[in-house]
């Protein structure tokens, strides 16, 4: 028979492998979409640089495709292991966070295409530190590094911001997605 102490101390391990294989759940599903939309944000720089006439059309399509994408990924994940990562609360909150951005980007702001990829990049970033208080050091990390050499590039790369930002931007979800996916 055990004691209270060991009692405890066995609760206590249980307790934080359940927080370890919880934060690999989540590592997991989210590295796919840092991946994503690592790919699909460097692609939409990439030609944006090329096309810069068509950038409007082409950040179009590359949002429709990633979320396209990312709502068939979800539906994989569902099936073939049996877990939802459909959260009606959270497609709520960031469709507001979508809006809101929209909102001070095109409607009360008059901003450039530099200061529109500055400001969307920077944007989003902010909930990944943020979901980073709660779910892993990774999350800081890649919302902190890109936000500064998003800063950097604003101010230093000139011409070369949008190629720039194919790096800082798309690589830099498509590193940290990697790096998950390996913790």
């Amino acid at each position: 028979m055990i004691n209270s102490q060991e009692a405890s101390a066995a609760l206590m391990e249980i307790e934080s492998l359940s927080r370890l294989v919880r934060q690999s759940v989540f590592y997991r599903h989210a590295s796919t979409m840092l991946i994503l939309w690592g790919v699909a944000t460097f692609i939409g720089y990439l030609l944006s640089f090329f096309a810069p006439a068509a950038a409007p059309v082409i950040w179009s399509v590359v949002i429709v495709a990633g979320v396209i994408c990312a709502i068939i990924i979800g539906g994989l994940n569902k099936k073939r292991q049996g877990v939802s990562t459909f959260d009606a609360r959270a497609t709520a909150a960031f469709i507001a966070f979508v809006a809101f951005g929209c909102l001070w980007s095109m409607v009360f702001g008059t901003m450039t295409i530099r200061q529109i990829a500055a400001f969307w990049t920077t944007y989003f970033m902010l909930p990944y530190v943020m979901t980073g208080f709660w779910f892993g050091r990774v999350f800081v990390v890649i919302g902190m590094s890109v936000i500064a050499l998003t800063l950097l590039g604003y101010f230093l790369a000139g011409p070369w911001f949008t190629l720039w930002m194919a790096v800082v931007n798309g690589g830099g979800l498509l590193l940290g997605g990697l790096w998950m996916r390996r913790s």
